[in-house]
Parts: C-alpha cells; sequence; structure tokens
C-alpha cells in the first residue's frame, strides 16, 4: 500500500516529529514505501491567490492550476494512503495544512458540480477524472489536552468532523481520526510514560496500516 504523509509541523524535534518518525518506521518494518510533503520545509505556499479564487469561485475547470499544487495532487493519485501529521492549534490544524487543503482541493480535481466527490446521494465514488479514491485516510495529530478531555468538550468531535466529514468526505474508502498527547494534564512522571506509549502506538498504526485500510 503505497502511502504518501503530508506533515505540517515547523520543526522536526518534539513529540510530533517523533510521531511522524515512529510512523515511518513501522511503515518500513512493513514493507510499505511512502513519499512525504514536509509543507514547511518545501516552503509550500497557504496562500489562495486572487487568480486560484477567480478559478474556483467560477468553477473553471479549464483556467490552470498551479505547478505546486499540481505535484501534491499528483503524489496523492500515486498514492492508495493519506496520513496527515500536523500538531493541534486552536483546535483545527496548523494554517499552512488549512491552506494546502484550500489550494490542493481544485475544482475539477477534489469537487465540482458534476464531479461524483460531491454527490452526497453516493456513500463512495467510483474513481474517475480528477483525484484517485484513497483506500485509506489516517489523521494522525498531537494536542494539549488528552482525547477524554476534547470530547468532553466537543472539541474532539470539531475537528473530527471538519478532517473526515468536510474535508476527506467520500474521497476515501476508510478513515481513522487518531489524537495523541494530553501532556498539559499529566505530571511530568505520568507525561514520560504515555509519551513513550504513545510513539509505540504510532509506530503500531503504521506497522498496522495496510491491514487497517483491508
Amino acid at each position: 500500500m503505497r502511502t504518501h504523509i503530508v506533515y505540517a509541523n515547523p520543526t522536526h524535534t518534539g513529540l510530533v516529529a517523533e510521531v511522524l518518525d515512529a510512523f515511518c518506521a513501522g511503515l518500513d518494518e512493513a514493507g510499505i514505501e511512502h513519499t512525504l510533503s514536509d509543507l514547511y520545509a518545501m516552503g509550500f505556499n497557504p496562500v489562495l491567490s486572487p487568480e486560484e479564487f477567480a478559478r474556483e469561485s467560477a468553477f473553471d475547470v479549464a483556467a490552470p492550476v498551479a505547478e505546486d499544487v499540481r505535484a501534491e495532487q499528483a503524489k496523492l493519485n500515486a498514492a492508495d494512503a493519506w496520513v496527515f501529521v500536523y500538531p493541534v492549534w486552536w483546535t483545527d490544524v496548523p494554517a499552512i495544512l488549512k491552506g494546502w487543503f484550500d489550494r490542493v482541493w481544485t475544482v475539477g480535481y477534489a469537487y465540482g458540480p458534476d464531479h461524483p466527490e460531491t454527490r452526497w446521494d453516493e456513500e463512495v465514488p467510483a474513481d474517475g477524472p480528477g483525484i484517485r479514491i484513497a483506500q485509506k485516510v489516517l489523521v494522525l495529530c498531537t494536542a494539549g489536552h488528552s482525547e477524554r478531555q476534547l470530547r468532553e468538550t466537543g472539541c474532539y468531535q470539531a475537528m473530527e468532523t471538519t478532517m473526515l466529514v468536510d474535508r476527506i468526505f467520500t474521497r476515501a474508502r476508510t478513515k481513522q481520526f487518531v489524537v495523541l498527547g494530553g501532556g498539559a494534564d499529566m505530571t511530568r512522571d505520568e507525561w514520560v510514560r504515555a509519551r513513550a506509549q504513545e510513539i509505540r502506538q504510532a509506530h503500531d498504526l503504521g506497522r498496522t496500516l495496510a491491514a487497517a485500510a483491508a
């Protein structure tokens, strides 16, 4: 199962970087080929230009698409699984990843009036022009608060809905949303133990990705 990872984190240190490394090690252990879009390292431009806005708002599928956007679309279409790795900031993705969706989910590729991904009466659209439906999407993010506390406030449900229902929708056959972290509500010793466990969880998610998509 060829996998493409979109990584939206300013650094390669800290928990998010460790999660990425552990996940990739799990993929390697399972013999799963993977590619990476490191948005900050790439200098990806997250700002939708006036020309891009005009194309999208007019549903103008004939208008050109920027080369950096076409490159990201090609990476997705070459993969069977997509994985998004990022820290939760203010109950959402970092701005660079929000802008990635704004620019990469173009009309004629990810949506459109006659595009199967926008037909609400079809649970899973058939592969066709534009986006290649993923077998699996995994969202792997880190947060200061635990999943339990995020659920109590409704933040977890809001994030899951935004990512899996709005942004991914029927563009994947199976979807999974995982929040790691919670260190803000633990003692130092508790967090040391929990962090090691969550790194192992990230590794296992990589190692079992293909089986989870079956």
